[in-house]
């Protein structure tokens, strides 16, 4: 498979979504194991986000399909690497799932730096850093949040322990909010949903609040 044939780039998917052989068949499309730090310079201040996101099995030998150039049965980080460059650009869209805000003030991001895929043979892992587009001073509570408003791809945190601080002053605390499994009766309503439908229906809007997995962090 050629590289401007891998349908299953991640993010390519979530812009130009296809039918595709996965088993992924119900909404949400993709599955998401997600780890983050939040990173501190010097100063005390919220300078990056790094991001460590391992996608399901399904997904992750759809993804890999044709990338094993020399054929011996592994896949090095320089052959994940025309991937992981499209994953983390195409990402940009979709504001990288990942919102930082203080109070009223939403943060931005810079392009995506350090970033890099690799696979167990059963998992693949993206990692990436995101800079803070302006540093976020830390007076007051700062929340994190990760996940897709559209619910086509599920994030969760593994625990609370998935969210850490980088470098950060004395006298800051962590605050971790795992987000709420959805009922069985909401679960069998989106799986009704094709993985050609980008966007929820607006009367199932509600059925995804609360789905958002979030970290606060208090500075003294």
């Amino acid at each position: 498979m050629t590289l401007p044939g891998i349908l299953a780039l991640f993010a390519v998917l979530l812009a130009f979504p296809v039918s595709f052989s996965t088993g992924a068949s119900a909404h949400p499309h993709v599955l998401v194991d997600a780890a983050s730090e939040i990173v501190f310079d010097e100063k005390g201040r919220i300078v990056a986000v790094r991001h460590h996101w391992r996608f399901d099995e399904a997904f992750s030998a759809f993804a890999v399909q044709g990338l094993d150039s020399d054929g011996d049965g592994t896949y090095t980080r320089e052959e994940l690497a025309p991937l992981a460059q499209i994953n983390v650009e195409s990402l940009s869209e979709f504001e990288f799932f990942t919102f930082l805000s203080a109070g009223d003030y939403e943060a931005g991001f810079s392009d995506p730096r350090d970033y890099w895929l690799e696979t167990d043979n059963r998992f693949l892992t993206l990692h990436f850093t995101l800079p803070v587009s302006r540093a976020l001073a830390s007076t007051g509570p700062v929340t994190l949040e990760v996940f897709d408003p559209e619910y086509f791809v599920a994030f969760s945190l593994p625990s609370k322990e998935a969210v850490r601080l980088i470098n950060a002053p004395k006298g800051c605390s962590l605050s971790v909010h795992l987000a709420r499994e959805l009922d069985a009766q909401s679960q069998a309503v989106l799986a009704e949903i094709g993985p050609e439908q980008r966007e929820l229906p607006p009367e199932l809007k509600d059925l995804t609040e609360g789905l958002d997995n979030s970290a606060v962090v208090t500075c003294s």
